[in-house]
């Protein structure tokens, strides 16, 4: 017979209920300007973005959602072909709001930046550049100072009530925060001002400089990468000189409108202790960044319609439900499911006989309500173990609001499914979850 570990029993008040978070009261207020989603990968947070958009929308603001995540359920399930650059209007929406969603191209964003604040020529020149096309394709560290490139111009623009921003999984997404740090460091470097030396002196002044200055080191570098990558560098810096205090500037800029008070970070996880431990350390980064913290988002929490009958009488019950399943077969006892046959001459037990005859019911029907009471054991189970996850947090962080969405089997894919994710969001109830997007 195959039994399930019972769960110790979570103490009843033994740590007061985090505050509520009320979604719709930040949704509606008109100073919520910016709303960052943020959260390991797999807890729904792509889902909760566009959740919230939607609700946001058909409460009458202009929003639009950028995802910075490369998953693509996210235009699927808003009923779009596909997300680039560009807000794109949602069809479908209910009231006098709008819903626009985009993904980050982090190229076309790069690309952008130089068209705009670089003259033709030079635009031309750096847009051609070997070193320029592999960095802005995928150097690590692009992609989190594009997004904040990106949401700097969606602001800048003035044109949606609300930008509601899905961040890439894990602890990544908060790499963006660092994003004006490690710009600041990677053009103050000793590389970047021995490189752009040249460029400043100009002519040969500046080739006798660079052959003499750095001839030990683009001797090393020239072997290790080659000496037509070393002066595409170059180059590169040489064109991108007058560029770089306005991409510090920038991501300055952007750094502070993050701890303004229009902005709002929630923080998205899971009742499971990897998700909520993420969650713990976005709570504390965005806290000692002094970026303002709404609350948290927990997705996928169970529940129970019968949540008054423990998983120990669960088990109990199902465990003497298999003493009464020894039925009497052409005269015979035979316990189904036990772990062997009673003799076909033995009697059966006084207590069973009496047990069976008292409820009438069937073997197979004992069968099934075994079964159904031991699948309730192991539910009930994994409601203790999330209760007392969700208790450890709140223990470390009992100012954190939390609203909480019940899971739900599949996924969403489509607009109805996200309006009712956002009802939930907002009311904390019913039986759906921002799917594992």
């Amino acid at each position: 017979m195959t039994t399930v570990e019972a769960a110790a029993p979570v103490p009843q008040g033994s740590l007061p209920a985090p505050e509520r978070l009320a979604v719709d009261p930040l949704l509606d207020d008109p100073a919520t300007r910016i709303i960052v989603c943020c959260g390991a990968g797999g807890v729904g947070k792509t889902t909760t973005a566009a959740a919230l958009g939607v609700r946001a929308a058909e409460r009458g603001r202009k929003v639009v959602v950028l995802t910075i995540d490369p998953a693509r359920r996210l235009a699927q399930s808003m009923g779009i072909d596909e997300l680039d650059n560009v807000p794109r209007r949602v069809p479908g929406t209910r009231g006098a709001g709008e819903l626009h969603a985009m993904m980050l191209d982090m190229k076309r964003t790069f690309d952008e930046i130089v068209e705009a604040h670089a003259d033709p020529e030079r635009a031309r020149a750096i847009l051609a550049n070997p070193f320029y096309q592999s960095l802005s394709a995928g150097f690590a560290g692009t992609q989190e100072y594009m997004a904040m490139e990106k949401l700097g111009q969606l602001r800048a623009r003035d044109e949606w009530d609300l930008i509601v921003v899905d961040t890439p999984p894990s602890r990544s997404a908060l790499d963006f925060l660092d994003a004006p740090k490690r710009l600041g460091s990677f053009l103050d470097g000793k590389l970047i001002k021995v490189l752009m030396a040249p460029a400043k002196v100009g002519g040969r002044a500046g080739m006798k400089f660079l052959n003499v200055g750095m001839s030990m080191m683009t001797g090393t570098l020239g072997k290790l990468l080659g000496g037509q990558l070393l002066r595409d560098v170059q180059t590169f810096v040489a064109a991108m000189d007058t560029m770089f205090g306005g991409f510090r500037t920038r991501a300055d800029a952007t750094y502070r409108l993050l701890q303004a008070p229009g902005t709002a970070f929630l923080v998205v996880a899971a009742p499971e202790r990897d998700a909520l431990r993420e969650a713990a350390y976005f709570v504390e980064r965005l806290a000692a960044e002094r970026m303002p913290l709404a609350g948290l988002v927990l997705n996928r929490v169970h529940g129970s319609g019968a949540a008054r009958l423990s998983a120990e009488r669960a088990l109990a019950a199902a465990e003497n439900l298999d003493e009464v399943r020894i039925v009497d077969q052409g005269g015979g006892q035979t316990r189904v499911g036990g772990p062997a046959a009673t003799s076909p001459e033995a009697p059966a037990p006084e207590s069973t006989t009496q047990a069976g005859s008292a409820d009438g019911a069937s073997p197979a029907v004992a069968e099934l309500t075994a079964g159904l009471l031991r699948l309730h054991a192991e539910r009930m189970q994994v409601l203790a173990r999330e209760q007392r996850t969700r208790d450890r947090f709140t223990a470390l962080h009992p100012d954190v609001a939390v609203a909480e969405v019940a899971a739900l089997p599949g996924d969403v894919h489509d607009l109805a499914g996200l309006r009712a994710i956002g009802d939930r969001l907002a009311t904390g109830g019913g039986s759906a979850t921002a799917g594992a997007v």
